[in-house]
């Protein structure tokens, strides 16, 4: 498998929505993936929400892991930790971690964003130092930008074509990050029949993927805009994503059949 595929898979389940008018997510919501490399199921990925506190804030409290099951993980080793603590009216995070470790590449970085000053603290834990960057306020990380997006308003107009930008700060830098709104459509999921939309992330080509548009996702077209699939094209091989487990969706799942 090639390096960091399911770290851009995490950062790509991260970034799906649900509509403006109600946040579409509560605490205790739990999702997890089954990732495939190929015909092998090569690992699990999950999201999970609670509530928090972060200097005196209250806040929620995401976390993302990913990590390789069974002989995957003879040949490719993988344990990912990604989490984010995030205001619960404003959707801006605080604070951040990336503890990952991927067939021995390893980052163990934590975040601290100022927004008096408009600036990312980044602590590196293995290599013991501390670097400050410029950011503005509005500003997500890998995890909270999956919650923020989910209430973004676009998604009630947004027409087949059209894209989504966000700015998150990722891999000591601002990451620009737009996606392309692809229609709807209706597909089979270990659930029933669901209606969705689907979307085109616009990816780095040549490391990791194939092209800009090797990436395609469907998230449930209703009040949790759940991911639901995540397709890719690698340089070598496929890798796809599918939800098998949810818990404690603010709404219920609309399934057609």
């Amino acid at each position: 498998m090639k390096k960091s595929a399911i770290t851009f898979l995490i950062l790509f389940l991260a970034v799906c929505f649900s509509a403006f008018s109600q946040s579409a997510y509560k605490s205790g919501e739990y999702f997890k993936f089954q990732v495939s490399y190929g015909i092998v199921n090569a690992g699990i990925a999950t999201l999970e929400l609670k509530e928090s506190t972060y200097n005196g804030k209250s806040v929620f409290h995401a976390k993302g892991l990913g990590y390789t099951t069974g002989l995957s993980r003879f040949f490719f080793k993988v344990h990912d930790d990604y989490q984010s603590y995030f205001d619960k009216n404003t959707g801006q995070p605080y604070r951040f971690i990336r503890n990952i470790n991927e067939g021995g590449y390893t980052r163990n970085q934590e975040g601290f964003i100022n927004y008096q000053n408009n600036t990312v603290l980044l602590k590196d834990h293995k290599n013991k130092t501390e670097n400050t960057y410029n950011v503005h306020a509005q500003i997500q990380d890998v995890i909270s930008s999956f919650y923020y997006l989910r209430n973004h308003e676009k998604l009630n107009t947004i027409k087949s074509g059209e894209t989504i930008e966000i700015d998150m700060f990722f891999d000591d830098e601002i990451y620009k990050f737009k996606l392309k709104f692809m229609g709807y459509e209706k597909i089979k999921t270990k659930f029933g029949t669901i209606n969705t939309m689907k979307f085109r992330p616009y990816v780095q080509a040549g490391r990791v993927f194939k092209e800009q548009e090797s990436l395609t996702m469907w998230i449930s077209n209703d009040k949790n805009r759940v991911p639901l699939k995540i397709q890719a094209s690698l340089l070598v091989g496929s890798l796809k994503a599918e939800l098998i487990e949810y818990k404690n969706l603010r709404n219920k799942l609309e399934i057609i059949k």
